[in-house]
C-alpha cells in the first residue's frame, strides 16, 4: 500500500493522540464523543455556601422591576418603582385649561423575550397603585425605601400582556387616530390631583426642570397586594425617555373662543452621560423586598454550614432581584500537583446541575447564570477565561457558558485558566460566586433586572451535583 506524506502525518497525529488518552478515573462524566479533551479526568468536589446578597444600585438600570409574587421555594418578592417626571419645559397649557385625562404609561421591556416578565401572566390578576412621591427621587439602593403621600391617585387591574402591542386612539389637531402601541400598561390617574398639580400652574410650573420636580416630586407604582390574585411575578418597564411617560389630555380656549383639545407627554426618567461616552436613565429607582419566612431557604440563611459535616444540604439556591447567590470552594485544587503530578489543564468544566426534578412554569429555572470571583479587596473581578472569552468577537461571553440548557438541565462554564491558575497558586481563590444575572448582560454585580431563580443540586451524595470535570495531562 502507497502512503502519501499527508496520510502518514494524519497516522502519526492520531497515534499521538490516542497514546495521549487514558481513561477516565472519575465519576459522572458526561461528554460528548465529537467534542472529547484528551488526558486524565478527575471529578473535583465543590463546596457550596447560600449568601444573601447586598442591595443593588438601580441607578440606570437598562430596565426596572414592578410586581409581586409568591414563590412556593423562595417565598415572597416585591418590587415598586419610583419615577421622577420630566416636563416639557415652558409648556403652554392655554387660556382655561380643563384636563381630560391624564394616563402614567409604562412601557414593557422589549429588548429580549424572557427580560420583560418573570412569573405568571396566564392566571394571575394584578392590581397596581400609584401615588405621589413624598420626596424627590435622590436615592437608588434597592433596600431604600420610598416616602410617599397616602392619597391614592391611579390604579391599574387586571392581566398583564407583556406580549400583546395595544391599540389607541392618538390626540392629534383635527381627527384622533388609532394607532398600535408597544406592549405597555396605562394608568389613569386623578384628574383633580393632576389639574392642580400641573395645569393650574401655568407656563411658570413648567418654566425649569427643577422647578417642576421640586414641586411635583414624583410618583410610585407599586403592587396592591390584597387586590391582586394568583401566584403573581415581576414585570420589567423601560424608561428611556420616550419609553414611559405621563400622557396630559386638555381643553383650552382658543383667540375664537372655540374650543380646542391638545396633549403633551411628560417623560418618566431621563437619559444622562454616564460617563463612559454612553448615556443612562437618572431619576427612577425601584425598591426590592424577599421574604424567606418558612421556607427552607430561610433555613439556609440561618445555618449556611451545617455543624455536622454529613448533614450537609443537598441543594443550594440562587435568586435575582438582588435576592441569593452561592460560594462555591474548590478543596482539592490546593494539592492537586503533590495528589497528580505537575500538570497542564486541557479542559475545567464548572458544571452546574438543577437540583429540583422540573423547574416549570411559572417559575422556571433562570436563564443565565454568572460566575466570578473576589478580588484580595473583596470586591467582585472577572474570572480569567471569562475576560479571555468575552474579548472574542465570534462568541463573546457565550463561549464560558453560564446559560440553561433545558434539555439536560444544567449549565456548564470553562474555566480553564481560572483552574490552572489556582493549581499553579498563581492566582488566590478568595471567593468563587454562582448568582442569576441577566439573560442579555453579564453582571458580577447584585442584579435588579432579573427576577429569575433556580435551585442547584449541592451534596456530593446526590447524582445531581455541582462538579468541577478537569481533564488534564502530567508533566515533568
Amino acid at each position: 500500500m502507497k502512503f502519501t506524506k499527508q496520510d502518514l502525518l494524519t497516522l502519526l497525529i492520531g497515534l499521538f493522540l490516542f497514546a495521549s488518552c487514558k481513561n477516565p478515573d472519575g465519576v459522572g462524566l458526561d461528554v460528548d464523543p465529537n467534542t472529547a479533551i484528551t488526558g486524565t479526568l478527575v471529578v473535583s468536589p465543590v463546596t457550596t455556601q447560600i449568601v444573601k446578597e447586598t442591595a443593588a444600585n438601580t441607578s440606570g438600570l437598562s430596565r426596572y422591576p414592578l410586581g409581586y409574587m409568591t414563590d412556593p421555594v423562595f417565598g415572597k418578592t416585591e418590587a415598586g418603582i419610583a419615577m421622577t417626571v420630566y416636563p416639557i419645559v415652558n409648556t403652554d397649557f392655554g387660556t382655561a385649561p380643563q384636563l381630560d385625562s391624564a394616563v402614567l404609561v409604562l412601557k414593557f421591556d422589549a429588548s429580549s423575550t424572557v427580560t420583560k416578565f418573570y412569573g405568571d401572566t396566564t392566571n394571575s390578576k394584578y392590581s397596581i397603585d400609584v401615588f405621589q412621591l413624598a420626596n424627590k427621587v435622590t436615592s437608588y439602593k434597592s433596600s431604600d425605601v420610598q416616602a410617599i403621600n397616602n392619597t391614592l391617585l391611579g390604579n391599574f387591574t387586571g392581566k398583564l400582556a407583556p406580549n400583546t402591542k395595544p391599540k389607541i386612539f392618538d390626540v392629534i389637531p383635527g381627527k384622533d387616530t388609532l394607532k398600535t402601541v408597544p406592549a405597555q400598561i396605562r394608568i389613569p390617574l386623578n384628574k383633580a390631583f393632576i389639574q392642580n398639580a400641573i395645569l393650574n400652574q401655568g407656563t411658570a410650573g413648567t418654566a425649569t426642570e427643577t422647578k417642576f420636580i421640586e414641586s411635583f416630586k414624583g410618583l410610585y407604582a407599586q403592587i396592591n397586594k390584597t387586590s391582586s390574585t394568583g401566584v403573581g411575578g415581576i414585570a420589567f418597564f423601560n424608561f428611556s425617555g420616550t419609553d414611559s411617560y405621563l400622557q396630559l389630555v386638555w381643553k383650552k380656549t382658543n383667540t375664537s373662543n372655540g374650543v380646542d383639545t391638545t396633549s403633551v407627554n411628560f417623560p418618566v426618567g431621563k437619559l444622562v452621560s454616564n460617563g463612559n461616552g454612553g448615556s443612562e436613565i437618572s431619576g427612577v429607582a425601584a425598591n426590592i423586598k424577599h421574604d424567606y419566612a418558612g421556607t427552607e431557604v430561610q433555613k439556609q440563611i440561618d445555618v449556611p454550614i451545617p455543624a455536622d459535616p454529613a448533614q450537609q444540604y443537598n441543594v443550594t439556591y440562587l435568586q435575582g432581584l438582588a435576592g441569593l447567590k452561592t460560594k462555591l470552594k474548590f478543596p482539592q485544587l490546593t494539592n492537586f500537583t503533590s495528589t497528580y503530578g505537575k500538570a497542564i489543564i486541557n479542559k475545567a468544566e464548572l458544571v452546574v446541575e438543577i437540583g429540583e426534578s422540573a423547574p416549570a412554569y411559572p417559575f422556571n429555572a433562570a436563564q443565565r447564570l454568572s460566575l466570578y470571583r473576589w478580588d484580595i479587596a473583596q470586591q467582585p473581578a472577572d474570572i480569567p477565561d471569562y475576560t479571555t472569552f468575552s474579548a472574542n468577537a465570534s462568541g463573546g461571553g457565550a463561549l464560558f457558558g453560564g446559560y440553561f440548557d433545558s434539555l439536560k438541565k444544567r449549565y456548564i462554564f470553562i474555566i480553564t485558566s481560572y483552574v490552572q491558575s489556582l493549581i499553579d497558586k498563581n492566582m488566590e481563590d478568595y471567593g468563587t460566586f454562582l448568582a442569576p444575572t441577566s439573560y442579555t448582560d453579564f453582571q458580577k454585580v447584585p442584579t435588579a433586572i432579573s427576577a429569575e431563580r433556580s435551585v442547584i443540586g449541592a451534596s456530593s451524595t446526590t447524582a445531581n451535583k455541582i462538579k468541577l470535570n478537569i481533564y488534564y495531562t502530567k508533566i515533568n
